[in-house]
C-alpha cells in the first residue's frame, strides 16, 4: 500500500487489559510492521541546523486506543473483508514466544479462531478508519 497523509488514517487498537508493558510492546511491533508494510508511512530524514541527522518518523499521527479484545476481532474480520484497509494482527501467542522460531512453529499449528488478539493496527481510507475506531478512547 502507499499512504498518502491527505485521504489515509492509520490507528493501531490495543487490549484495554493489556499491561502498560505489554501494550508498548504491541505498539511498538505493529508500528515496525506498519513501517515495513506501507511505501510513504516514513518520511525522509531531517537535520537540525548543526547538521545532526534526525532519521524520518511517521507522516502522520498515528494514535493508540483501547477497546475490549472481541471488538479487536471484530474490527479484523470487517479489515480481512475489506481490500482498502490493511490490518496488522498482533496476538497474545507472538508476545508469550521466546523466538521467533517459536512463534512461526506455535501460530502454524493454531487455527486463527484460537488466536488471541491483543491489539491491531488499521491503515485506510480517512472516512472508514474514524467510523470504526471514533467512539475507541485514547491510550492513556
Amino acid at each position: 500500500m502507499r499512504f498518502d497523509v491527505t485521504t489515509h488514517r492509520c490507528i493501531i487498537v490495543i487490549d484495554q487489559h493489556l499491561s502498560a508493558g505489554l501494550a508498548m510492546n504491541a505498539a511498538s511491533v505493529i508500528g515496525i510492521g506498519f513501517g515495513r508494510l506501507t511505501d510513504n508511512l516514513v518520511g525522509p530524514d531531517m537535520q537540525s541546523q548543526d547538521g545532526v541527522n534526525y532519521p524520518g518518523v511517521i507522516a502522520a499521527p498515528l494514535p493508540v486506543l483501547l477497546a475490549a479484545g472481541d471488538y479487536l476481532r471484530e474490527l479484523h474480520g470487517v479489515s480481512e473483508a475489506d481490500e482498502e484497509l490493511v490490518a496488522m494482527p498482533f496476538s497474545a501467542l507472538a508476545q508469550s514466544c521466546k523466538t521467533y522460531e517459536e512463534y512461526g512453529e506455535r501460530i502454524a499449528a493454531t487455527p486463527s479462531g484460537q488466536i488471541e488478539l491483543v491489539a491491531l493496527g488499521l491503515i485506510g481510507p480517512k472516512k472508514k478508519i474514524t467510523r470504526l475506531s471514533g467512539n475507541l478512547k485514547l491510550y492513556r
